[in-house]
């Protein structure tokens, strides 16, 4: 039940977005129009240190929501994904991430856009200075990996790529270390550091 693309025309196009309208043909025969969006090649990581991982805490003006995030961003031209992780952590966080070993490929968005984000897991991480993005969020902090479901739960994790790294992640982690459980009724308490 493939789908046959004919053609793909311009709607508009900057350095961060590519917006087509393709010709796409159903395997029924059926023609139809379809709007795409095509974007370069994201990198990020799920650092993890004393069985937390250094989150996010971030507001998405588009869904005007707050939540928890890994860093992730763009990968240059040329760049390496695995050194693209590392820079936007640093640049979002303020943290070097320790050795990076792949994590997962994850396609955020696939009935609408190309987009794809290429996740690593960094084993601990070296505090370098205040994020030089001190704009990309409202602090930084190591949360605990067993409250991760909990805000899973709460709805504080909830970007696509985030909750599919960090979930991962905790799969991943040794049996017995961590409570996969969310507390009923009780919140997580989360210890921010500084920024």
């Amino acid at each position: 039940m493939r789908w046959t693309v004919h053609s793909e025309k311009p709607l508009y196009e900057d350095e961060w977005l590519d917006i087509r309208l393709a010709d796409v043909e159903l395997p029924d025969g059926r023609h139809l129009e379809h709007r795409l969006i095509r974007t370069p090649p994201g990198a990020g990581c799920v650092t993890l240190k004393d069985e937390r991982v250094l989150l996010l805490w971030r507001h998405r003006f588009i869904t005007d929501t707050w939540g928890w995030e890994i860093p992730v961003g763009k990968i240059n031209p040329g760049e390496d994904p695995s050194h693209a992780a590392a820079r936007e952590t640093e640049e979002e966080t303020g943290w070097r991430p320790g050795p990076l070993s792949p994590l997962l490929r994850v396609e955020p968005t696939p009935g609408i856009s190309d987009s794809v984000h290429h996740i690593y897991l960094a084993d601990g991480a070296e505090r370098i200075g205040p994020p030089e993005d001190y704009f990309e969020s409202d602090h930084v902090s190591w949360v605990p990996l067993a409250d991760i479901p909990a805000l899973v739960s709460q709805g504080e994790i909830s970007t696509g790529t985030t909750l599919a790294a960090v979930l991962y992640a905790l799969t991943r982690q040794p049996p017995g270390n961590l409570s996969l459980h969310a507390r009923p009724g009780r919140a997580p308490r989360i210890r921010r550091s500084a920024p």
